[in-house]
């Protein structure tokens, strides 16, 4: 039986395990709640190795978080035959990928973060709920009083209270079933004058979801699989916005929207000590095998591997044909299978139909993973979700907040009420309602804590993509980085309340009260300001 808990975090990915870290560390007792099977969300059920800022290694991010980046880092440095020179560097990258500086596998950031729990269960403090799902929530008036948890494989329910909920689903749901007011989709450009912004609203207009899958190649094998039943539909499908069929390695440059080939050569013989990952300098998504690569054969001893393993999560599987989020269970669930088909189409393709370098077609030894996913299917337990509901806050981050072409390279907010930093490009994949790509410069920004309150509701927090952004510059505070930070101010701010008995709509509008709260972030290791540096 599972007693009811000082805190409750709904959503076990990143922002949920960083809020019940924080409201442990503070001595509160939590249930943390996960759908799937795996705890950290972007990092292991979405299997989506990290977007983060150049600096990442130097400053920008909250410790616990680095922690984290270490403790994966550890964890390959224990347990894998690296060369002695890849394991000597302190900015051990295990993947060699190019879209981040700790590209590594699924299973390293589940160790990790289930380490960083342990003795947080040990010690009675913290109790995991995996494989539930949430399916109710009962308010009155403007407090959030409990919500109902369905054993995703059982089928059995259980109703939870607690003095703080977070929401830290991947779609705020909480949102939903606790009547939180909300927004869903893009906002009318009235709404808030963001240039970016579509001329009506429309909650529909969500960006794309992706269901990832890891990849390795065995010259002179096949691994071609069944062909998915909607193959013909996605072999032949062009959108008007693309430079040919889907399934091709012509695509948009997200930046320019020029359209610009991808190359794929499997196993590159390239030194994976010699790869820079900088997305800043050079984006490094034209060479596609390469790109997220999670395991380097060629870092470790030689025999250890037969193949390098890369993560797919290309411009090719991204789906935006139905939205994921508001357009009914049925909705969902098309469009939950049809990302699906996709993939598995891309997958198909890539084996039996994509141009080689040397004028063949297909790559019949590519191998699906799913030892590295976790699943039957092979492809993620859960697909990448980039946009959220996100809850009507006290304080809402807009274009005008952050797009560089608005405040200059040197601007942007600064907010008296701080509660965290990132940086990252506002990075909109295209979107069910028609868009193409919508990729605009950003400046570092910071994470006002106006954006974690809910205009009305006192006692439930966001805890990961649900904050107060709009749908276009929820672009850049969506990412692995960010999405931990907010969590972490969330458990943090909720045990805070409990222990001084304010709440947190007092905590944000009172500078003395925020000065209290401010200095045990401080003390936690949470940056909330850029450090001035010479080249920031």
């Amino acid at each position: 039986m599972t007693r009811q808990p000082d805190i409750l975090v709904v959503g076990g990915g990143l922002g949920g395990v960083a809020a019940a870290l924080a409201a442990c560390r503070a001595g509160r007792t939590v249930v943390l709640t996960e759908e799937t099977d795996w705890i950290g969300g972007q990092l292991t059920s979405q299997a989506v190795p990290p977007d983060e800022h150049p600096w990442v290694e130097q400053f920008g991010i909250t410790a616990s978080y680095r922690a984290l980046r270490e403790a994966i880092r550890d964890h390959y440095r224990t347990w894998y035959p690296l060369r002695a020179e890849a394991a000597a560097p302190r900015d051990l990258n295990p993947g060699a990928g190019r879209v981040s500086k700790l590209c590594a596998e699924p299973r390293a950031a589940l160790a990790a973060l289930e380490g960083m729990l342990a003795p947080h269960r040990s010690a009675g403090r913290l109790t995991v709920l995996t494989e539930h799902r949430p399916v109710a929530a009962g308010a009155e008036g403007d407090r959030v009083r409990s919500v109902t948890l369905e054993d995703v494989r059982g089928g059995g329910r259980r109703t939870l209270t607690a003095s703080y909920i977070l929401d830290a689903t991947e779609t705020g749901e909480l949102l939903e079933l606790a009547g939180v007011e909300h927004v869903l989709g893009a906002e009318a450009r009235a709404e808030h004058g963001e240039p970016h912004a579509p001329r009506e609203a429309d909650p529909l207009n969500q960006q794309g979801i992706t269901f990832c899958f890891a990849l390795s190649h065995h010259e002179g094998e096949d691994h071609t699989i069944d062909k998915p039943a909607d193959y013909g539909f996605w072999r032949a499908y062009r959108p008007d916005f693309w430079p040919g069929p889907l399934l091709g390695f012509l695509a948009p440059d997200p930046r320019s929207l020029e359209s610009v080939p991808r190359t794929f050569v499997p196993n590159p013989q390239v030194d994976p000590l010699d790869v820079t990952a900088d997305q800043s300098a050079d984006a490094g998504d034209k060479e596609l095998f390469g790109f997220r690569r999670i395991l380097a054969r060629k870092l470790h001893r030689e025999g250890a591997f037969d193949s390098d393993v890369t993560l797919v999560n290309w411009p090719l599987n991204d789906y935006w044909l139905k939205p994921l989020i508001g357009g009914g269970e049925q909705t969902t669930a098309e469009a939950l299978y049809e990302a699906k088909q996709l993939s598995l189409s891309v997958l198909y393709w890539l084996q039996t139909e994509a141009p080689r370098p040397d004028g063949g077609t297909g790559f019949p030894g590519l191998r699906l993973r799913p030892d590295i996913t976790g699943t039957a299917d092979g492809l993620a337990k859960a697909p990448y979700v980039r946009e959220s509901r996100r809850i009507k806050a006290v304080t809402t981050v807009t274009e005008h907040d952050v797009a560089t072409e608005i405040v200059g390279p040197a601007g942007g907010t600064r907010y008296r009420d701080s509660v965290g930093v990132g940086s990252y490009r506002i990075d909109l994949h295209p979107s069910t309602g028609g868009d193409n790509y919508i990729d605009i410069g950003s400046v570092p920004f910071e994470i006002p804590l106006g954006a974690l309150i809910p205009r009305r509701t006192r006692n439930l927090l966001p805890a990961g993509k649900n904050i107060g952004t709009t749908h276009i510059t929820n672009g850049c505070y969506r990412l692995h980085p960010v999405e931990w930070n907010i969590g972490e101010v969330a458990g943090a701010l909720a045990a805070h309340c409990l222990d001084e008995g304010v709440e947190p709509h007092e905590v944000q509008a009172d500078d003395k009260r925020f000065d209290v709260f401010a200095a045990l972030l401080d003390r936690s290791g949470i940056e909330r300001h850029w450090p001035q540096v010479r080249g920031y």
